[in-house]
């Protein structure tokens, strides 16, 4: 969550018993519909290692049981084709969700780089694992899920991205990205009737099963739309191998999911030049919040479940 309570000078986190009864007035709560309620200003508390807000929910398959540690098997996935699977209780996963995106961020010093007036609405984050002997655990995301809409267009777009699974180091570790409706984040054409508005209710699952994500995106006045991906090579969507990944992919790490409002528009000004976005943003929620500095999201539905299996057609 984008706020510091506790004054230890990072973004405050709680556990799944704290969750039952926690909620934030101004960042995570339960709206008068009891739909979840996830904001994230431009400006406010991060983690030590990122530069944006965010305002998430992971998942946490231990539950209550904090004997279980946060990176251990029994509190994440891993691909059926990881060497080490039978040590892990959960193989692959699912996530259900039906969601509106009510605010992205109006302004940007930077307004043609990437992230600008952009939001992630989930994902799948892999782990951090030292000195891997097989080239893993870089703590990438195989999978994310983007809202983006520019202050002067009626619609904006939701796109997916598949990260390379890379050292940060490596000028290769970029994000391949497909379009659901709109454009992907680097085409900033108006995307007409072909986009998303804001306050338009959709859905999304992700569902890995043994070794594929199989994505799925509908909304009312929209096409379904579907994709699939083999997490544990490097052949991609269209089924071309990527010479430039890793060439088996996701297989060697473990993995959780993330849902809610994970801000890409970023105030600071040290960041990788790509992500160096300048939005605006004072800290102070009341002004942040009349000025549009901040992102919105509202779900309606959110369902953790095994994989099942797809049946192709």
């Amino acid at each position: 969550m984008p706020d510091d309570l506790d004054k230890n000078g990072k973004a405050d986190e709680f556990d799944v018993k704290e969750l039952q009864s926690f909620s934030h007035p101004n960042f995570f709560y339960v709206d008068e519909n009891g739909h979840m309620v996830f904001i994230a200003p431009n400006k406010g508390a991060t983690t030590s290692h990122l530069a944006g807000t965010r305002s998430e929910l992971r998942q946490m398959n231990r539950s209550f049981d904090t004997n279980i540690g946060e990176t251990e098997p029994g509190n994440n996935f891993v691909l059926a084709a990881n060497k080490n699977a039978d040590k892990f209780p959960f193989i692959g996963g699912k996530v259900n969700a039906t969601l509106k995106v009510n605010a992205v961020s109006l302004r940007a010093d930077n307004p043609d780089k990437l992230p600008a007036y952009t939001v992630v609405v989930g994902q799948i984050h892999s782990g951090k694992i030292k000195d891997h002997p097989d080239g893993f655990g870089w703590a990438n995301q195989p999978i994310k899920i983007y809202y983006k809409k520019f202050p002067h267009h009626d619609n904006g777009s939701l796109f997916w991205c598949y990260e390379r699974n890379l050292p940060r180091t490596d000028p290769n570790k970029i994000d391949i990205c497909y379009s659901v409706w709109g454009n992907t984040w680097d085409n900033n054409v108006d995307p007409g009737a072909e986009g998303l508005a804001l306050d338009e209710e959709f859905s999304y699952e992700i569902n890995v099963h043994e070794n594929v994500a199989y994505l799925t995106f509908q909304s009312e006045k929209q096409s379904v739309f579907k994709f699939s991906i083999d997490l544990s090579s490097n052949v991609d969507v269209n089924g071309k191998v990527d010479e430039l990944d890793h060439p088996k992919g996701y297989t060697g790490d473990w993995h959780f999911f993330k849902v809610g409002a994970y801000n890409q528009c970023r105030t600071i000004k040290d960041a990788p030049e790509e992500w160096d976005t300048l939005c605006s943003g004072t800290g102070d929620w009341a002004i942040d919040k009349a000025n549009g500095d901040y992102t919105k999201v509202t779900f309606s539905k959110l369902v953790l479940s095994d994989s099942t299996p797809v049946v192709s057609k």
